[in-house]
């Protein structure tokens, strides 16, 4: 009787049941920890009705932020993140726009990497500073204009569902991070604790995040920082950055 009693406790302790939250140091103000599919991650949730998100690139003498820590100790964001694909000199693979002006151009092309991974995709901010994520078709086709936009690839999650190209749970294991926006019209990042796949990662915006639309941004060199160091990664540079500011009381 006794090895049954020991034998039902331990089925029940086994049992699938809610995923705990992993113990992690304090965040900002809109981050969270979260285990989706066990496996563990950060996920900021940006309302732009009481933040301001803008993009970066380039620091006051002109060069290239490259230091991610940096960036954060110098101008002090809520939290900053790498925003886009680059090349050695750190400039933008793809689209970049920063302060309304046309850094870099629309990639419309083919090529090898995930950058070419069709459909790719554009974040950026309205002029009114809503966020949005859309592919690069879609941006192409449209004549409104931006404030900010960094281009990058591939696409998550496109109208709901996961990009086609991706396995359930392929064999490409990395630190992944990216950006989606939910039912709110909230911009919402995210970036593994772990090495994941592409698939478990556009789930989580999917399924667990609930964004109908969502964008990779980098993998191995993904990081995200605090306003004043970094948080998760920071061990490679970075190229454009999106950051997050909070706004005054009387413009919320």
């Amino acid at each position: 009787m006794a090895i049954a009693v020991i034998a039902a406790a331990l089925f029940l302790m086994t049992r699938e049941g809610p995923e705990p939250e992993p113990k992690i140091a304090a965040l900002p103000a809109p981050c969270h920890p979260v285990v989706f599919e066990r496996s563990g991650f950060i996920t900021c949730t940006v309302d732009p009705a009481k933040y301001r998100l803008s993009l970066h690139l380039r620091d006051g003498n002109g060069e290239p932020w490259h230091d991610l820590k940096r960036f954060a100790q110098e101008t002090h964001p809520v939290l900053a993140m790498n925003a886009g694909m680059y090349h050695e000199d750190l400039s933008p693979v793809g689209l970049y726009v920063e302060g309304g002006k046309h850094l870099a151009p629309l990639q419309t092309g083919t090529g090898a990497g995930n950058f070419f991974m069709k459909p790719n995709g554009v974040f950026g901010l309205s002029p009114e500073g809503l966020p949005f994520v859309v592919t690069t078709e879609v941006y192409a086709l449209s004549k409104t204009p931006v404030s900010f936009a960094t281009q990058s690839g591939p696409m998550l999650v496109i109208d709901g569902a996961v990009h086609p190209r991706f396995e359930p749970d392929g064999a490409s294991r990395y630190t992944r991070n990216g950006v989606g926006i939910d039912g709110q019209g909230r911009a919402v990042f995210a970036i593994s604790r772990e090495k994941v796949s592409f698939g478990k990662f556009a789930r989580l915006f999917r399924d667990a995040l609930q964004c109908k639309n969502a964008l990779y941004f980098d993998g191995v060199v993904s990081a995200l920082s605090d306003n004043d160091s970094i948080i998760e990664g920071g061990k490679y540079p970075a190229g454009p950055i999106v950051a997050v500011f909070s706004k005054p009381a009387a413009d919320q």
